[in-house]
C-alpha cells in the first residue's frame, strides 16, 4: 500500500500544475468552457484528466467554492419546483456518464446532495432485465424521467445502450446505428417538452481508475464496491474509449450539448457540475407563483382567530 501511495504521490506531483491551472470563466461561464463541440471528431487523449478548467484555486478553495453554491442552488430547486405548481412544465435532467470510478455516485452525494432530495428523482441504470429487454431500449429511460419541477439525475443512462454494447457486440451494427439518430431524436423531444437536458461526461484518466480500483481493494468497507468484473472491463478501455469518442460527437446538439468533466480531482468533479447546474437553472429563472387569494383577508382572519 505504501508502494502506491508514493507512486500516486508523485504522479500527482508531476501534474501538480493542475490544482493552479483554472482560467478564467468566458462570458458564456463554465458550460462555454467545458462543452464539447458539436458534430465535430472528438479525441479524448487530447483533454488531460486532472486538469481544473475555470476552477477555484486548488481543492481547499474548492470545497469551499462547492459548499458556497449549496444555497443559491437550493432556492432556484424551490423556485423551479413552486414553478411547476401553477403550470410550468420545466425541469432538468443530468446526465452523469463515464468509466468505472469516475464518480457518478460521489456527484450523486456531494453534489445532488446540496438540494432538497423531496425534489430530485434518481435513477441508477444497471444492466436490464429480463422485462426491460423485451422492449425498446429508451422504454426503461422514459419511465424514469422528471416530472415538472424535478432535477432529474440518470446514473449511467441511454448511452449504455451505444456504449458497452458496442464494446460487447450487444447488438448488431446496423442497430447501433439506428440508436444514434433515436438517441437524438429522444432528447430533442425533452428538450421541445420543456426539459432541460445537462449531459456530462466524466473523462477520468486510466491511471486513476487504477488506483481507485485498488483503494476499494484494500479498504475492507468499500469491497462491496468492487466487482472482479471490473478488471475485465478495464482490459477493454481502449475500446470504450473509442465508444466514448463516437457518442459524444454522433449525439451532441445545441440543444443537449455535452460536457467534459475532468474527472481524476474529485474537488474539482464537484465543483464543476455544481457550477453547471447553477448556471442552467439560473437560467431557466424560474419565478415564485403569485398567489390566488387575498392576502390580506387571510392576514384579517387569522388574526382574528
Amino acid at each position: 500500500m505504501a508502494k502506491r501511495e508514493a507512486r500516486k504521490g508523485g504522479r500527482r506531483e508531476a501534474r501538480k500544475d493542475g490544482d493552479r491551472n483554472g482560467t478564467a470563466l468566458p462570458g458564456g461561464g463554465l458550460r462555454e468552457l467545458l462543452r464539447l463541440p458539436v458534430g465535430e471528431r472528438i479525441d479524448l487523449s487530447a483533454y488531460d484528466a486532472a486538469a481544473t478548467p475555470g476552477g477555484p484555486g486548488g481543492k481547499a478553495a474548492g470545497l469551499a467554492a462547492t459548499a458556497a453554491l449549496g444555497p443559491g442552488l437550493a432556492g432556484l430547486q424551490e423556485r423551479l419546483y413552486a414553478a411547476s405548481t401553477a403550470g410550468d412544465r420545466r425541469r432538468l435532467l443530468l446526465v452523469l456518464q463515464g468509466m468505472d470510478t469516475s464518480g457518478k455516485g460521489g456527484t450523486v452525494k456531494h453534489v445532488i446532495g446540496l438540494f432538497n432530495p423531496s425534489g430530485c428523482r434518481i435513477q441508477a441504470f444497471k444492466a436490464p432485465t429480463a422485462e426491460e429487454r423485451s422492449h425498446p431500449f429508451l422504454w426503461r429511460v422514459t419511465k424514469a424521467l422528471p416530472q415538472p419541477g424535478e432535477i432529474g439525475i440518470f446514473d449511467r443512462s441511454h448511452y449504455e445502450d451505444v456504449l458497452i454494447a458496442r464494446v460487447r457486440s450487444l447488438a448488431p451494427p446496423a442497430e447501433l446505428e439506428e440508436r444514434y439518430g433515436e438517441i437524438e431524436a429522444f432528447e430533442k423531444a425533452l428538450a421541445e417538452d420543456g426539459v432541460t437536458v445537462v449531459k456530462v461526461f466524466l473523462h477520468l484518466s486510466y491511471e486513476e481508475q487504477r488506483d481507485r480500483l485498488l483503494e476499494r481493494l484494500d479498504n475492507p468497507e468499500k469491497h462491496w464496491k468492487f466487482n472482479p468484473g471490473d478488471i475485465e472491463e478495464r482490459a477493454l478501455w481502449p475500446a470504450y474509449q473509442e465508444a466514448y469518442e463516437i457518442a459524444l460527437q454522433r449525439c451532441a446538439t445545441g440543444a443537449a450539448p455535452w460536457y467534459l468533466v475532468p474527472a481524476d480531482r474529485k474537488w474539482y468533479r464537484n465543483w464543476a457540475i455544481s457550477t453547471l447546474l447553477g448556471e442552467h437553472l439560473a437560467e431557466l429563472d424560474p419565478q415564485y407563483p403569485k398567489g390566488d387569494f387575498d392576502v390580506a383577508e387571510c392576514r384579517r382572519r387569522l388574526l382574528a382567530g
